[in-house]
Parts: C-alpha cells; sequence; structure tokens
C-alpha cells in the first residue's frame, strides 16, 4: 500500500538553503490588539496603489490582508523555482504575462522596503486571459485593478512593522518584525 501511495506522490522538492544555518527560523511577535480594515480596491488603480494608499490614510504601515476575489485590467506574475545557481534558495523567474485576469483568491503583505517605503508582497492564484488557471507571486505595481471594486480584509499590526532584511541563510530579502525605535531610545 505503502509503495502505491510514494508512485502517485513523488517525493516533494528538498531545497537546501545556500547560507550558513540560522537556528531561528521563525521570527514573531505578538500584537494585544489589531486594526481590521473592509478595503474595496478600486478600479484602474494598481494593486499597489490600491492597497497602500487607503492603508496609508489610517495610518497603518504594516498589514496582512486577504484579497477576495476580482478582475484585472492586465496582470504580472512569477513563480519561484529552486535556484539552479544555488545562490539563493529560490531564483525568481521573469514576470509571465497574465493579461486581463481574474484573481480567484490572493494573500499580500505591507511592509516596508530596505528604503522605509511601503513594501507589496503578494501571491495568489489566477484564471489568466487564455482560460489557464495557476498561481505565484503577484506583481502588485503592474497588477491593474478591472472594471469593479474588489474586496480585500486587511489586518493591521500597530505594535509592530514588517521591514524588509536580508535573510543570510536563503541569501533572500524577507519581511521581518521588528519594533521602531522612537526618539526617546
Amino acid at each position: 500500500m505503502i509503495s502505491a501511495i510514494r508512485s502517485l506522490y513523488p517525493r516533494p522538492r528538498t531545497l537546501v538553503h545556500p547560507g550558513r544555518y540560522d537556528p531561528v527560523r521563525i521570527h514573531s511577535m505578538s500584537a494585544p490588539v489589531a486594526r481590521h480594515y473592509r478595503l474595496a480596491l478600486q478600479p484602474g488603480l494598481s494593486l499597489f496603489e490600491a492597497l497602500v494608499m487607503p492603508l496609508k490614510l489610517a495610518g497603518v504601515r504594516s498589514a496582512f490582508m486577504t484579497i477576495l476575489a476580482g478582475s484585472f485590467k492586465r496582470l504580472k506574475y512569477c513563480v519561484a523555482p529552486p535556484d539552479p545557481e544555488r545562490r539563493s534558495i529560490v531564483a525568481y523567474s521573469q514576470p509571465r504575462e497574465a493579461g486581463e485576469s481574474y484573481l480567484l483568491f490572493g494573500n499580500a503583505t505591507l511592509g516596508l522596503g530596505m528604503d522605509g517605503k511601503p513594501l507589496i508582497h503578494c501571491h495568489g492564484a489566477i484564471q489568466t486571459e487564455s482560460g489557464a488557471v495557476c498561481g505565484g507571486h503577484i506583481i502588485p505595481e503592474s497588477a491593474v485593478v478591472g472594471a469593479f471594486p474588489i474586496p480585500a480584509l486587511a489586518t493591521a499590526f500597530d505594535t509592530f512593522v514588517l521591514q524588509q532584511a536580508l535573510d543570510t541563510e536563503t541569501n533572500m530579502l524577507l519581511l521581518r518584525p521588528t519594533t521602531e525605535k522612537t526618539h526617546d531610545q
């Protein structure tokens, strides 16, 4: 029975991290309270603008978002197979054009880039203009919301921010929770 199951489901791929082992693999912080927002991503805006602008107006710098479903006038995405040169844990593909497409479901994270400016990291399942169903890393700046608003739910992180930083084990830029220093600290 086990061998029959193994033949149906091949062994999952193994990723070998290129950097020095870090015993702390999951960096986490908790917040005693959270603010929740219901957003309507506006037609004609990029996914980046549609998520960042209303949250910025509410004073939100870091958040997790669920994008429920909706049409995009155009959308680009990429996938992240293992890096064949092993410089990093994965190597993003060149952007793939999905054209006029439908986002079936997506998750996005708002944080701060290395330059301190807003950064959106988004993954989603989409149906492309050709009808293919696929998923990957949505490129927020080039995904343009279609004719109707797209609903999204956001949970703000108020007691910490997500800051982009180099992870030396994977050799990738990742969003990590950090406390912001005030002028008093």
